[in-house]
């Protein structure tokens, strides 16, 4: 196991372990529940700050509506209510009826983005699969590789048998649009093939204390091109959306700082902090950031991150019926005029 792997599982436990203090013990009924979750966050919710929340007026707005709940589905909704004020997407409340997250960081967006449209009028149904990894030579010699998630790893094989079909064209696009994250493992896989020496990825930070400043200074990771694996140094366009969160916001951040790496498309929808989880009296599941994660410039990636300057678009509605993908086709004409 690589060793930035072990500092973020340190770091994760040092966000556990690292400010203990004595814990309240709050009773099993509407009131108690309530406390103890608001709690929770104030103690571990790491993006307040960047978020511009004040927590205790949120517990006092909504404090009155969880003392008139009577029932756990009343109860339920309250809470689901006061931390959708966080505006999180990797924020949860899990009950045994129903799990709430927050889903406005995408839903007020456009999607710009069709599977359909891609493998219809640009591979012609014809592409190749490794793993989730799609992956086509576009008559226009460029290499098309879409990485929907990375809930599941890609062997170091398997990226050598890409890359070396690749090796004929000019650049390559990685559509990373509608990929809502997973294990950072992953990204970092594909992501270090693409340096050529041991590079500054970004930094971690861990809550040391329950005050919502209590910090960490911030840790630095990196990662390493593979050894006697193959890299790819020649142009690559990364292909954003609002629905690119979490790990491959992360990815997306790292590649966008490569000197040989554009970014088309929308500002990613964040997911910038590591998640830790706690349960509640009444058995509710709680899931909320707790760990920001920087890009190499030390700045905060929870709120997304925007395209290469200038290259910021969306594919209109009459574009996508037409079967057209602008961001596609966008990121076409710029590898081939770039020879």
């Amino acid at each position: 196991m690589r060793k930035y792997i072990t500092f973020l599982t340190t770091a994760l436990l040092l966000v556990t372990f690292s400010s203990c203090h004595e814990i309240e013990e709050y009773p099993n009924n509407s009131n108690g529940n309530f406390e103890q979750l608001w709690r929770l966050f104030d103690e571990h919710y790491c993006f307040f700050e960047e978020k511009g929340i004040d927590w205790q007026d949120v517990h006092d707005r909504y404090a009155p509506q969880a003392a008139n709940c009577y029932t756990s589905r009343q109860l339920f909704d309250v809470c689901s209510r006061m931390v959708g004020e966080l505006r999180d997407g990797h924020v949860n409340l899990s009950a045994w009826f129903n799990t709430y997250y927050y889903r406005e960081w995408w839903t007020d967006y456009p999607q710009n983005f069709n599977k359909r449209v891609i493998q219809e009028n640009y591979l012609y149904f014809n592409y190749n699969q490794l793993g989730d990894i799609t992956f086509a030579v576009l008559p226009q010699n460029v290499g098309y590789m879409r990485v929907p998630s990375f809930d599941s790893g890609i062997g170091e094989g398997n990226l050598d048998a890409i890359l070396t079909a690749f090796n004929i064209c000019d650049g390559i696009i990685i559509d990373v649009r509608d990929n809502g994250g997973g294990s950072m493992t992953n990204a970092e896989t594909i992501a270090r093939r693409f340096i050529t020496e041991r590079t500054l990825a970004g930094y971690i930070r861990h809550k040391d204390g329950p005050g919502h400043d209590d910090f960490s200074e911030p840790y630095a990771f990196h990662y390493a091109p593979p050894e006697n694996r193959r890299v790819w140094t020649k142009p690559v366009v990364v292909l954003s959306n609002r629905s690119t969160f979490s790990a491959a916001n992360i990815f997306v951040a790292f590649m966008k700082n490569r000197p040989q790496v554009t970014v088309m498309g929308a500002v990613t929808g964040g997911g910038g902090g590591m998640p830790l989880s706690f349960e509640l009296p009444i058995g509710w599941g709680v899931r909320m950031s707790a760990a920001p994660v920087l890009d190499e410039n030390g700045m905060c990636t929870e709120n997304g991150i925007e395209p290469t300057e200038g290259y910021v678009m969306d594919i209109t509605d009459a574009d996508m019926l037409a079967g057209r993908d602008t961001i596609l086709d966008a990121a076409i004409a710029f590898l081939t005029h770039s020879r």
